[in-house]
C-alpha cells in the first residue's frame, strides 16, 4: 500500500491530529494502525510545509518519525523536503568497490573549522592525494543539540540541520562523486538517543531489556515489521535518494533481533536487489566485537551476506605493538605473535580465552576461501580514539617512525585499510569525547558519568574533559595549518608514498589469506610480513635490527629515519620499518 506524505503509522494513539502549516486536521486510523488525515491539507510538492502531530490529547506537536528535515530541532515542527527535486550531476558515477579501497573515517562538525557539508568539500583533493576511495562519514542523522558524535540520533531519516541539513547533504555526496570519491555513511540501529525520543508515543518502536546504549530496538516482537520496515526504508533512503556508496552499521552485536531472517541478512537481501538496478557497488560493513565470520559469509553458505566488518583485534595488536599499553582489552595482544596470528588468520580471538571478556571468544575465519579485504582495519578510528579519557591520538606518544609503522602496516597489511582524520599528517588535536545536550540535567549525567568512569580507571577526574563544555568540541576540530610544517609534512609525504604503493604493487591488495606470511621474534620486538613477493619489517625494539635477506632487494619505502641495505644485509634502525621487494 502506498501511503501519503501527511500519513503516521501510531498503534498506540487513540487520537491523532496533523498540525500542518498552522492548520490542525484529524486523521482516521485503518486495520493497519495507520493514521491518514481526514479532510484537506497544504500540498507538500509546492511549496514547503512545517509539520507536526498532536497524539490523544497532548497540544504540544511531536516530529514526524519519517521526518526529512528538522530545521528548528528534534523537538521542533518537521518540515516536508522532496529530495527529487535537487539535480545529481553523477549521472556517470559508477561506484567504488571495496576490495582494494582505503577508507577515510570523518565527522562532518570536526573535520573542518566550519562543521559542515559543504566546507569538507573543499578537503577531496587532499583525500584523494593520500589514495583514499571511500569516505565514511560518522553519524548526521538529526540529534538534539548543536554539536555531537552522532550516536545520539533520534530521528534517523532527517540530516542534522547544522551541518547543512538534507540539501547540503546531497551536495556533499555529489561532489564525492565529481572527485571520484565513494560516499559511506554511518548509520545506528541498535538504540535511540536519550533526548527527542518520541518514537515510543506513535508505537512499539522499543522493547523491553537494554544495551550498553539504551532500551532495546523492537525488532522481533508486537509490531517488529513496522519497525524493521521503518529501519530498511532508512537504509533505501541513503542509498537511494541520496546516492550514498554504503553504510557503515553501527555495533550489529547490540541488535537483539531472534526472528526467522535477521534483520542484517532482510538488509543484505534488498541492498543486493537495489545494487544490481542502479547498477553500481553497494556496501554494507558492520562493526562487531563478535568476531564472528557468519556476518560476511555470503548468504548461500548460510551467512548473512554482509560485505565486510571491523576488525578490532588488528587495531588492537598493532596500538600494543608500539605503545606497550596492557591494560583491558590491550593485555591478551602482549606478545608480537597476536599481530602475525591477525596477519595470517583474520582474528586473534577465534574461538580463544579472552581474559578481558572471561570466557572463550570468536569464531574462526575460513581463510581458504575468505577473502582478507572483508575485514575493515585501523591504527586508529573514532573509538579508539575517542574513548580515552582525554581523547588523545597516539600521535602524543609515538615518534615519527613509529607512526609511520603504524600506517605501513594498515596501509600494506592484508586488509581493507581505513583512515581517521588528520593521522595522515599526526595531527595534534584530539578527538573527544563531546555533547551538547540543552537540557540541564541530562547535561551534567553525562558530564559526572564521563568522568566518574575514568575516575575509577585511576584516571584524574581533573584532566577529563567536560564531554558539555564546548571547549572540548573545539579542541577536537582539526587544524589544517598543520600540514605544511615539520613532523606534519613528513608524516603527509609518507601516507602519500603509501598510498602510491598500494596502487603500484598488486601484492598489497592480494585478498588471498594464503599469500600472507609472517615472522616474529619475541626477543628483539622484530616482526616481518610477506605480502606475496613485497617483504614488510617492522622493528618495534628500542634497538638496532639486522636481518639478512634471502636475496637482494630494493627499498620500497622507508619510515623517516631510514634502513640500510647492503647487499642481502638489512639493517633496520630502533622503531623504523621498511618494504622491500627483489
Amino acid at each position: 500500500m502506498t501511503y501519503g506524505p501527511f500519513d503516521l503509522w501510531a498503534p498506540r494513539a487513540s487520537r491523532v491530529r496533523l498540525i500542518a502549516a498552522g492548520e490542525t486536521v484529524e486523521m482516521v486510523q485503518d486495520d493497519s494502525d495507520w493514521w491518514s488525515p481526514s479532510g484537506p491539507v497544504p500540498d507538500p510538492a509546492g511549496e514547503e510545509v512545517d509539520y507536526g502531530y498532536l497524539i490523544d490529547d497532548d497540544e504540544t506537536p511531536r516530529p514526524d518519525p519519517w521526518s526529512r528535515h528538522q530545521p528548528d530541532g528534534v523537538h521542533g515542527l518537521s518540515r516536508t523536503y522532496d529530495s527529487t527535486l535537487y539535480e545529481w550531476q553523477d549521472s556517470s558515477w559508477t561506484g567504488r568497490q571495496l576490495a582494494g579501497a582505503v577508507i577515510y573515517e570523518l565527522h562532518i562538525g570536526t573535520f573542518t573549522p566550519e562543521g559542515t557539508f559543504d566546507a569538507a568539500l573543499t578537503k577531496l583533493d587532499h583525500l584523494r592525494d593520500i589514495g583514499v576511495d571511500l569516505v565514511e562519514v560518522m553519524p548526521v542523522n538529526a540529534f538534539n543539540g548543536t554539536h555531537n558524535w552522532g550516536y545520539d540520533g533520534v530521528l534517523w531519516h532527517a540530516v542534522h540541520e547544522g551541518y547543512g541539513g538534507p540539501a547540503g547533504y546531497q551536495r556533499f555526496v555529489d561532489g564525492c562523486h565529481a572527485a571520484g570519491l565513494g560516499v559511506i555513511q554511518d548509520v545506528v540501529y541498535n538504540h535511540l538517543g536519550p533526548s527527542g525520543n518520541y518514537l515510543p508515543l506513535f508505537g512499539p518502536y522499543l522493547k523491553k531489556g537494554s544495551n550498553t546504549w539504551g532500551e532495546l530496538v523492537n525488532l522481533d516482537g508486537k509490531g517488529s515489521d513496522a519497525v524493521r520496515r521503518y529501519i530498511l526504508d532508512n537504509v533505501q533512503m541513503w542509498l537511494s535518494d541520496y546516492h550514498v556508496d554504503g553504510l557503515r552499521l553501527d555495533a550489529v552485536h547490540a541488535l537483539d533481533d531472534s526472528s526467522a531472517v535477521h534483520l542484517l541478512e532482510q538488509m543484505a537481501v534488498e541492498v543486493a536487489a537495489l545494487s544490481a538496478h542502479v547498477g553500481r557497488p553497494l556496501t554494507l560493513i558492520a562493526e562487531s566485537d563478535l568476531n564472528d565470520p557468519k556476518l560476511v559469509t555470503p548468504r548461500e553458505a548460510g551467512g548473512y551476506g554482509l560485505d565486510a566488518q571491523w576488525s578490532d583485534d588488528f587495531h588492537h595488536a598493532v596500538h600494543v605493538a608500539l605503545t606497550r599499553e596492557t591494560e583491558g582489552y590491550y593485555a591478551d595482544f602482549e606478545p608480537l605473535s597476536a599481530l602475525a596470528k591477525v596477519v595470517e588468520r583474520g582474528f586473534f580471538h577465534d574461538g580463544t580465552h579472552s581474559s578481558f571478556r572471561g570466557r572463550t571468544h570468536g569464531q574462526k575465519v575460513d581463510i581458504d576461501r575468505m577473502p582478507s579485504w572483508r575485514l575493515v582495519v585501523a591504527s586508529q578510528n573514532h573509538d579508539q580514539v575517542g574513548n580515552r579519557a582525554v581523547g588523545d591520538r597516539i600521535t602524543e606518544s609515538l615518534d615519527d617512525d613509529q607512526l609511520a609503522c603504524a600506517a605501513l602496516l594498515t596501509l600494506a597489511g592484508p586488509f581493507t585499510p581505513m583512515l581517521f582524520q588528520g593521522e595522515e599528517w599526526a595531527a595534534s588535536t584530539p578527538f573527544q569525547f563531546f555533547t551538547s545536550h540543552p537540557e540541564p540535567e541530562l547535561g551534567r549525567a553525562t558530564a559526572e558519568g564521563r568522568i566518574a568512569e575514568f575516575e575509577r580507571m585511576g584516571w584524574d577526574p581533573a584532566v577529563v574533559p567536560d564531554p558539555q563544555d564546548p571547549e572540548t568540541f573545539q579542541r577536537s576540530k582539526l587544524d589544517w595549518a598543520e600540514l605544511a610544517t615539520g613532523r606534519h609534512a613528513r608524516m603527509l609525504e609518507g601516507y602519500r608514498q603509501l598510498a602510491a604503493l598500494r596502487r603500484e604493487r598488486p601484492e598489497l591488495t592480494d585478498p588471498s589469506f594464503g599469500h600472507n606470511a609472517c615472522l616474529v621474534d619475541e626477543d628483539s620486538r622484530l616482526f616481518e610480513m610477506w605480502r606475496g613477493d613485497v617483504h614488510v619489517v617492522v622493528n618495534f625494539g628500542d634497538d638496532e635490527a639486522v636481518i639478512e635477506l634471502d636475496e637482494p632487494g630494493e627499498v620500497l619505502f622507508e619510515t623517516p629515519a631510514g634502513v640500510s641495505l647492503s647487499g642481502t644485509t638489512l639493517t633496520v634502525p630502533a622503531h623504523a620499518g621498511a618494504v622491500i621487494a627483489p
